[in-house]
């Protein structure tokens, strides 16, 4: 044992446990193992090395990635991280905090779960949050179950064509196996159909309908009559949000939706490939018995001092599989703390500067797209950071060309557009850069 010192097992400690079991080795404890599954030869494993040549090691293999200017969203976007976030959300007490089912010993990770719900609440307008869910896409495939679970005897949703690919996909995994219908509202002029939301919801046995607030093309949607359309066909309506436009566009709360769901990444979390990211789900007062996950409440102790609990909990570890609101719903709880850190230090005045940065780039990334003659406008629609265009030269040669010059850019649509984003990261002179290496295609 003492060539393992990090082992935090002595010999007494397994002499212990072993004689406990009844078992006087461990080649015994093992001993239902076949010998044919044992594997007997040596392992070939590399010289230790120092703590020097590991760090070298590991930079020579990042060397090796090529490091891109991220012009590319599509529900992934490249915003800026305070540098404080990822150093707090490092420390021991919130790395490895686990599920806070003992209020008594939890209050720090009660309170900041209580403070994410608060700022969910205030992003969407909605009355309730949870805390917390796996990512965006799984958010809303709860959400369909969630409208469900609503309506009662009604199996239909509604998903709007303009809803990001992956979600729809997710979404439409899910309900496949929870035996859920799905119907589809047509896009027009790059934009969620009303008249095809009427046209669907007068088929009947309309539970809900997902809509996005930033579609797959980055437009704004409008939805001015959609809550009443649905509404009155007795249904709920959720919005899929990107929680940072939130900040300046209308929010789901004074559209008169229902349930708004979302991915928090763009609330500073990175890129990552593609994780951990965390989903939200807020909802009014009036669903939050059907809503899945934890919601963490505020209260008084016996004294009358301030604390958090966990007010609702209706998941599987808690009760019955066939009785909880979901089976899924992952708690994200240190990526909650992440947008939390970040919500707080940006502030509503600092949320809106990064999107009036973005805007800015955006815009003048486009116009300056269209001055080169390699593209045609798809939509006359406004966008806020994101938006495609009908490329007029091959897209395989203008990727190619982006990616030798160290851009990540031009994403392919299925229809064959090609979609561009700008964050308050991209500077001027790195978009200047990118129309050059279009010009040249």
């Amino acid at each position: 044992m003492a060539t393992f010192s990090y082992f935090p097992h002595t010999e007494e400690d397994i002499r212990l446990m072993l004689e406990r079991i009844g078992v006087d080795s461990l080649d015994a404890l093992y001993s239902d193992v076949p010998a044919d599954c044992l594997y007997k030869g040596e392992y070939d494993l590399p010289d230790a090395m120092s703590e020097q040549e590991v760090r070298d090691f590991f930079q020579d293999l990042d060397s090796k990635d090529a490091k891109l200017k991220v012009f590319v969203g599509a529900g992934a976007y490249d915003h800026y991280t305070p540098a404080v976030i990822p150093y707090l959300t490092s420390r021991s007490e919130f790395l490895t905090a686990y599920t806070p089912y003992q209020a008594e010993i939890s209050q720090g990770t009660l309170r900041y779960i209580f403070e994410y719900q608060s700022m969910i609440c205030e992003l969407t307008g909605m009355d309730i949050s949870n805390a917390s869910m796996y990512d965006g896409p799984t958010a809303a495939a709860e959400a369909v179950r969630m409208a469900i679970a609503c309506t009662k005897k009604k199996t239909r949703v509604l998903l709007s064509k303009g809803l990001l690919p992956n979600v729809l996909k997710v979404v439409e995994t899910y309900s496949k196996f929870h035996g859920t219908e799905l119907g589809y509202v047509e896009t027009v002029n790059g934009r969620t159909s009303l008249e095809s939301l009427r046209k669907e919801l007068a088929a009947g046995d309309v539970a809900g309908v997902i809509l996005p607030a930033v579609n797959r093309y980055g437009i704004i949607e409008d939805y001015a009559g959609f809550a009443d359309a649905v509404h009155e066909a007795k249904a709920i309506v959720v919005e899929y949000c990107d929680p940072s436009a939130l900040a300046v566009i209308k929010t789901p709360g004074e559209w008169d939706f229902d349930v708004a769901v979302g991915d928090g990444q763009p609330l500073g979390i990175p890129l990552c490939y593609g994780g951990p990211y965390v989903g939200f789900m807020a909802c009014r007062k009036d669903y939050v018995r059907k809503m899945p996950g934890r919601i963490v409440g505020q209260t008084t102790d016996a004294e009358g001092r301030r604390c958090f609990v966990l007010t609702l909990q209706a998941r599987e570890q808690h009760i019955r599989r066939e009785k909880a609101t979901s089976n899924i719903c992952s708690n994200e709880s240190l990526m909650a703390l992440f947008v939390t850190m970040y919500a707080s230090l940006m502030g509503p005045d600092g949320l809106k500067k990064v999107n009036c940065l973005s805007y800015g780039g955006a815009h003048y990334l486009h116009d300056e797209l269209q001055k080169t003659g390699k593209f045609e406008e798809v939509f006359d629609a406004p966008f806020l950071k994101e938006f495609v265009l009908k490329p007029l030269v091959p897209v395989d040669k203008l990727q190619q060309k982006l990616l030798d010059g160290g851009f990540f850019a031009a994403l392919q649509t299925e229809e064959g557009y090609v979609s561009f984003c700008v964050t308050e990261k991209r500077t001027k002179a790195e978009i200047d850069a990118l129309v050059a290496l279009v010009k040249e295609v």
